[in-house]
């Protein structure tokens, strides 16, 4: 695969590929470092076994976030998904992290808000390009309501109804996801425009500089409502306080929105438990209770 790689990026970029280095990390494509003899330093990242148009998927999410100039993303460079015997590949500009920088979440909160605000044509996607290695359906929707509980919810609760390693307990998660799509109308709070979001906006899918900017990466993009990155940022941690003073200090959200977080984490909780199971099932669970599911 590498020497493929190698030999397809020297091609495309017009420059030898003078180390190629694996790195670590990622649960879906194999990602590297691959320094150029011009003196360049590109990622590139590829899989044995995408769906269809998996990078292209991720590349012009990537566009779509840099066209609102509201937060930082790396430059698409290159891409190659199109369905040939070759391994389709995915090569972006590369961001040297910083682990010992702090980032700077002040700024960080504001530019998040910027990106929200800056809106989407629809619930969904126009191009309806499905999202991740699942294949998440992004069909528009007129309401957040619809989007969540029609392309989220319903097809999480047959992924997890249908994962065999989940045992007996898949049936009673399913069964809670499709509950809770039953009851989105009462559940979403109050209505608002579609936001510009991220979609997978965890603290592993940032990249801090040496400066403390903060760089977004692995995007699974869609028009939804604000608050599903903000819960998937409270999933696992990793983002201060600042963040979200900052944030509401731009965007002030609705009344009630912490009471929401639950709802909006059952979407990655349930993905995580399919893909990973552990104790993710347990978490969807809890949340599932706190939802009265």
């Amino acid at each position: 695969m590498s020497n493929q790689l190698r030999d397809d990026l020297a091609g495309f970029l017009g420059e030898r590929v003078t180390l190629l280095h694996r790195l670590r990390g990622g649960d879906v494509a194999e990602a590297f470092r691959a320094d150029l003899a011009d003196g360049r330093t590109v990622f590139a990242k590829t899989h044995r076994r995408p769906i269809a148009g998996f990078f292209e998927t991720e590349a012009s999410g990537l566009s779509w976030l840099a066209q609102t100039e509201a937060v930082h993303v790396p430059a698409v460079l290159a891409v190659r998904d199109d369905g040939s015997a070759r391994a389709p590949w995915l090569v972006l500009e590369w961001i040297e992290g910083s682990p010992g920088v702090a980032p700077d979440e002040t700024a960080f909160g504001r530019e998040l808000a910027a990106l929200h605000r800056s809106g989407a044509s629809c619930f969904g996607r126009d191009d309806r390009r499905p999202t991740g290695s699942r294949g998440l359906p992004n069909e528009p929707c007129e309401s957040w309501a619809e989007f969540f509980s029609a392309q989220r919810l319903i097809p999480l609760a047959s992924l997890v109804r249908n994962a065999g390693h989940l045992g007996p307990g898949a049936v009673r998660l399913a069964g809670g996801l499709e509950t809770v799509a039953s009851r989105m109308q009462d559940l979403a709070g109050p209505p608002e425009p579609p936001s510009r979001l991220h979609g997978d906006l965890w603290a592993g899918n940032r990249l801090v500089d040496g400066n403390g900017v903060s760089w977004l990466v692995d995007p699974a993009c869609f028009g939804g409502h604000r608050e599903f990155d903000l819960a998937m940022m409270h999933l696992f941690g990793g983002f201060a306080p600042e963040v979200f003073a900052s944030y509401e200090d731009v965007a002030p959200l609705a009344a009630g929105w912490e009471d929401r977080i639950p709802l909006y984490q059952l979407a990655p909780l349930a993905i995580h438990a399919v893909k990973f199971a552990g104790s993710y099932p347990a978490a969807l669970a809890r949340s599932l209770r706190a939802l009265g599911a």
